[in-house]
């Protein structure tokens, strides 16, 4: 490990990943030890107003299909069930 990351390797705070926190900040959250909390969220590109509208909008097509064939897939285990079960 020294020769990977020499003899001091130093540590450092990752913005949606991780966080030394303080016990003033840890106490600031109640006691909490939950990551996210501290962490953060990893800086990402920036989107427009447009173009996450128009991410949610497929997202939610892809959703309502993915519901409807949940549903199918309800009714075909529902209809397995019963007939094992009249057997």
């Amino acid at each position: 490990l020294e020769e990977v990351f020499g003899k001091k390797p130093r540590y450092a705070d990752v913005a949606g990943l991780c966080k030394a926190a303080t016990l003033a900040e840890i106490e600031a959250q109640g006691w909490s030890l939950n990551p996210g909390r501290y962490v953060g969220v990893a800086p990402g590109e920036a989107v427009s107003d447009e173009d996450f509208k128009a991410q949610l909008e497929t997202l939610n097509e892809e959703l309502e299909t993915l519901n409807a064939q949940a549903r199918e897939l309800e009714e075909t285990v529902a209809g397995n069930v019963a007939e094992i079960l009249e057997v």
